[in-house]
């Protein structure tokens, strides 16, 4: 079965191939990005046989450039399947699913009606989700495409995580926690049992995707027990762009004060605050520590800022777990960041937790950093979300399951 997974983020459009048999490989056939920069779409793609090619894109549009680049699987060097028909089913993943979606589930016109009517709860995210869609449907007409929700893998919150302290009406409504990067740390519990060659029954577990956006979860035996983000993913932790929890009295204060619009507040809280907003610079963490080296004050504020949101979240995980048996660190800062890692893990040496700074500055991939008499393990994976994508819709689909 060949799956093409669509995985948009608020500043980039993946895109993988899959031939799945239920076998745990995790490696496409064939995998593309484009990564938004400066109003300009710049396109990578690469084939299993490490052919590559990049060129950049005249962005008009996120829907044509999510086509022109899903053209480049059946033409040019790049070229995999001789037809798109040969694609039996396409995976998306989408952000926000509500109450009603807290599982895989077929795409039909009710289900896009659904994401529409979400996408005020996730404004940066379901509508990019929704021109993947429409793109599937442009070139490769009617077959069958899969939505993936973010929100599902939370969906085991107890009411004591999920009920925010408001008016008890609200839950009527739809306002709860949700959760999100559901997909994500799924995979990083899944390849954490892998890494430790353990089914980590009753192991506690924390995982930090740590990119653009950012999110904590707290698990156990399988299942989220708790999570940073919230009704939305604004949410929880410092982000790239996003501010995360702030006392709600100052957006009252902006109303009242400053004359802000809803729509001027979401803008300022999605788009222009977190690291960005705080440095003045960028949002992208490999900026903020270039300027930090330069000198540059409102930069280690915004790092400053960032760890300890972080370390205060991970310190809250920990309790709804009543402790921590293995931290995991994940996301493109997660992942990539020395520093961050390090900084972080310092915070919490009274656990017993110590890692092997050299491991850790090695650019370690799926690998235990902390050291032999650690008692908590610290990994770093590399998540794979596409390939959690791509399994789901096997099981879906082909009514199996993955096995390792």
């Amino acid at each position: 079965m060949k799956i093409l997974v669509m995985n948009a983020g608020s500043s980039s459009q993946k895109s993988c191939l899959y031939e799945f048999n239920g076998i745990n490989t995790h490696s496409p056939l064939w995998e593309a990005q484009i990564d938004y920069q400066q109003g300009q779409g710049h396109l990578k793609i690469k084939t299993g046989q490490c052919i590559v090619k990049q060129e950049s894109l005249p962005s008009q549009s996120r829907l044509d450039d999510t086509i022109a680049m899903l053209r480049y699987l059946w033409q040019g060097e790049t070229q995999v399947i001789n037809d798109p028909s040969e694609v039996d089913v396409v995976g998306h993943r989408v952000v926000h699913g509500g109450q009603e979606y807290q599982s895989a589930t077929l795409i039909n016109s009710e289900v896009k009606a659904a994401i529409a009517r979400l996408s005020k709860f996730a404004p940066i995210h379901n509508p990019i989700n929704l021109d993947g869609i429409s793109a599937i449907e442009n070139i490769f007409g009617t077959v069958p495409q899969v939505a993936v929700f973010d929100t599902a893998f939370h969906a085991s919150l107890l009411p004591a995580a999920y009920v925010y302290p408001g008016d008890y009406g609200w839950i009527e409504q739809g306002i709860r926690r949700y959760g999100f990067h559901g997909t994500s740390h799924q995979f990083c519990n899944r390849r954490a049992s892998e890494i430790l060659s353990s089914d980590l029954k009753g192991m506690k577990l924390i995982s930090c995707h740590l990119g653009n956006g950012c999110s904590l979860a707290a698990i156990q035996n399988g299942k989220s027990m708790d999570t940073t983000m919230g009704f939305t993913p604004l949410e929880g932790l410092m982000m790239g762009t996003r501010s995360g929890s702030i006392d709600p009295s100052i957006l009252i204060h902006l109303l009242r004060e400053a004359n802000y619009t809803a729509d001027e507040l979401e803008q300022l809280l999605n788009k222009h605050s977190g690291l960005l907003g705080i440095s003045g610079i960028s949002g992208d963490m490999r900026e903020i520590i270039e300027a930090i080296a330069q000198g540059n004050e409102r930069a280690e504020l915004a790092l400053d800022i960032y760890l300890h949101r972080l370390k205060a979240g991970i310190g809250a995980m920990i309790a709804s777990l009543e402790g921590l048996d293995i931290l995991v660190f994940t996301a493109g800062v997660g992942e990539n960041s020395a520093l961050i890692r390090e900084v972080t893990c310092q915070a919490f040496t009274f656990l017993g937790l110590s890692i092997d700074s050299e491991k850790n500055k090695r650019s370690p991939v799926d690998q235990d950093i902390s050291n032999p008499e650690s008692k908590v393990r610290v990994l770093v994976v590399h998540t794979q979300e596409d390939w959690e994508i791509a399994s789901e819709c096997w099981n879906l689909m082909a009514g199996g399951k993955v096995t390792d």
